[in-house]
């Protein structure tokens, strides 16, 4: 764990402006396995097993001893991998599962939008069931007519509304579900992956409507995988890792923080792949040659020098292989590829390309590759490293065996962020 914490963690807390309060929040579930367990009481006084079959050790953590707050007009990015408790926090926000221990206060009026279509009948039209979901998010009948068309025309479903929601798209269902739910004029909205299923001018809409919600005072907190949405339009971010509070401050330094630890487990997964390969000279699935070079250890030091798994773009940065020739060579060439973590090539080189001609490689070695300034754009990226005959045939070339992140201080479309500068003549004026 981290354990990093803003201070944003803590606003709220003892204060009468909080909109959200967790305090202490453990919840466990029962762990299920091929032995049969006794799920209540009336089951386990009935089986004979008395209070012994609801004992804790049976029992997995979703989320472990949770603290924060958030204050009216926060919009809250929550990030983490899958499992590691974001939509448990909802739930528990959302009232659908109570703690198992510590507290949980939400002030004012709730709507939420945790799993595709949930609250709506199948069987039933959409008509009805905006009448249906509008009555159970706190609206009366007269504030349903009144907001009924704009709902209608948010979601996109006048052709259909009078069809029964099981003949939706998946789309449609959620587009209906966000319109509802962003109608009912809540005081603290939950958002669940909502952007991942719409269609893209549907997110616009979805933004342009959290931007209203925040420029009334509205509380939103959204779950999602999309980092570069929750680092740009999110003020705040909190990292959960296994049910645990990871990070919890401004949401690019949150996001960053979470991107680097991304980067540096798959890249020490993937060392540690290649250090258990039975036999040096049979290279694993993402590495192929003859075996008479070993690349042995890849690592992206800063400008310091220092192993890094993030690089602030423009700054200098270097690119690190130690290498072992099985047998001396006279035949050889380094050489390194970043790409995107999409497959599109980005940058390569190696010495035959800058000229250098090898004599003798025999033993360890070490081979770095100075770059004075790493321009890439902000984004994840991954290094293929190679040792070759100058013919092309490998000695061992290892494919995308280290992920890193490269941060900037604003987002730029591409991949390449070299300094720059700008001039303008006649009359064009900026502010200072």
């Amino acid at each position: 764990m981290d354990g990093r914490r803003g201070d944003s963690g803590t606003r709220g807390r003892g204060e009468g402006n909080v909109a959200i309060q967790v305090t202490g929040v453990t919840k466990l579930y029962r762990r299920y396995g091929r032995r049969h367990t006794v799920g209540t009481l009336k089951s386990a006084l009935l089986s004979g097993m008395g209070k012994g079959a609801l004992a804790p050790d049976a029992s997995v953590p979703a989320i472990v001893d949770l603290t924060f707050g958030v204050v009216p007009g926060e919009m809250v990015g929550v990030v983490g991998a899958n499992g590691s408790g974001k939509s448990t926090l909802l739930k528990l926000l959302a009232g659908i599962v109570r703690p198992t221990a510590g507290a949980v206060e939400v002030r004012g009026r709730l709507a939420a939008l945790l799993e595709l279509g949930a609250g709506f009948h199948p069987e039933i039209s959409g008509r009805e069931n905006i009448e249906i979901n509008g009555l159970l998010l706190g609206l009366t009948r007269r504030q349903i007519a009144a907001r009924f068309d704009e709902i209608v025309r948010f979601a996109e479903i006048e052709e259909f509304l009078d069809a029964p929601v099981k003949t939706y798209s998946s789309g449609m269902a959620v587009r209906l579900g966000f319109s509802i739910a962003a109608h009912s004029d809540p005081d603290v909205l939950l958002v669940d992956e909502v952007l991942a299923v719409g269609d893209e001018a549907f997110s616009h809409r979805c933004l342009e409507k959290f931007a209203e919600f925040e420029r009334a005072g509205k509380t939103i907190l959204v779950v999602s995988h999309d980092l570069g949405l929750i680092a740009e339009r999110c003020r705040r971010a909190i990292w959960l890792d296994r049910g645990r509070l990871c990070a919890d401050g401004p949401a690019k330094e949150t996001v960053a923080l979470y991107r680097e630890r991304v980067a540096r487990e798959e890249g020490g997964r993937r060392l540690e792949a290649a250090r258990e390969t039975p036999d040096a000279s049979a290279p694993p699935p993402q590495r192929i040659g003859s075996g008479q070079a070993l690349v042995e250890e890849v690592r992206l030091l800063d400008g310091a020098g220092n192993p890094a798994g993030r690089i602030s773009s423009g700054e200098p940065a270097a690119l690190e292989m130690r290498v072992r020739a099985v047998a001396p060579l006279s035949d050889f060439v380094f050489g390194f590829a970043v790409s995107t973590v999409s497959g599109t090539s980005v940058f390569g080189s190696n010495t035959d390309i800058d000229g250098l001609r090898p004599a003798e490689f025999a033993g360890q070695g070490r081979v770095t590759l100075e770059i004075p300034a790493f321009a890439l754009a902000p984004g994840v990226y991954s290094l293929d490293v190679a040792a070759h005959a100058r013919d092309g045939a490998p000695y061992d070339y290892r494919r995308d065996v280290l992920r890193f992140e490269v941060t900037a201080d604003r987002a730029v479309p591409g991949v390449w962020n070299p300094l720059r500068r700008w001039r303008f003549d006649g009359a064009i004026r900026w502010k200072a």
